[in-house]
């Protein structure tokens, strides 16, 4: 059983520093941010630069370009709604450390992203949405399967697809907490990968009250069958969360050590 992947999230155009990375092409504190994730443990980085409408095909690749120099054992998920910008960075990426992930598709606009996704033989995060939060369980499977038809006659193998219920916040959202981690269920009875953005269950939360949020909401979504997620690798709390779910399902063997593994 292959163990939980991560996805880390901090390299993304909403943060001010990275914002003004990318316009400027100053690649030192993408480098920072990329680093201390991957030294946290992060499996993959996500590289959003937003919708990127002008420069996308030249930022994507440019960014891609100086992540695997520095990182070349550390595989990317290129995250942009710009389809062009999207098949330009996959066309320079390196799949030395594995394939890109194509962050992301839906049942809506970004359909043809499965196309991209097969055309190229990369991975693809699958949005069980059309437009906005679906309305209940039964729009998100009606979704999912639409994205999986559509990946089987593009000849995307589901393995490449990771199907993502869309995690909702907590605060305001109490109530739909249980019906995520029953989709959670739900697509993974069906064979299929999961994934889903962890920071959102716990935004607009006091910052003290995030890390244990999301630790907790992973770990009851793993029991339901999540095999990644995008979180902050910094938080302590869940990625030690995450290396002990993997450890009482029995991806990795026990060790005294294991938190440091």
């Amino acid at each position: 059983m292959a163990r939980f992947l991560t996805i880390g999230e901090r390299i993304h155009v909403i943060s001010p520093t990275i914002r003004k990375a990318l316009q400027e092409r100053n690649p030192e504190p993408i480098i920072a941010r990329a680093r201390e994730q991957v030294e946290a443990g992060a499996n993959y980085l996500d590289v959003n630069i937003g919708p990127a409408d002008r420069d996308g095909e030249e930022l994507m690749p440019w960014a891609i370009k100086i992540l695997q120099e520095e990182f070349p054992d550390t595989p990317l998920c290129l995250d942009t709604a710009n389809m062009k910008a999207i098949e330009a960075g996959i066309k320079v990426y390196d799949r030395k450390a594995g394939k890109p992930i194509i962050n992301s598709a839906d049942a809506g606009s970004r359909l043809d992203m499965v196309n991209l996704a097969a055309e190229y033989d990369a991975m693809v995060i699958g949005l069980c949405a059309k437009e906005g939060i679906p309305r209940d369980n039964d729009e998100r499977m009606m979704y999912c399967t639409q994205i999986l038809e559509r990946a089987m006659e593009a000849g995307l193998d589901p393995e490449n697809i990771l199907f993502d219920p869309l995690f909702v916040v907590l605060k305001g959202m109490q109530d739909k907490q249980q019906e995520v981690l029953e989709a959670v269920r739900q697509i993974s009875e069906m064979g299929l990968l999961t994934t889903g953005g962890l920071s959102n269950v716990s935004n607009g939360c006091p910052k003290e009250l995030r890390g244990l949020i999301e630790a907790t909401f992973c770990a009851m979504a793993i029991q339901c069958g999540l095999t990644s997620a995008i979180i902050n690798p910094l938080d302590k709390l869940v990625i030690n969360v995450i290396k002990t779910a993997d450890l009482i399902k029995g991806r990795t063997l026990y060790a005294d050590s294991y938190l440091d593994l």
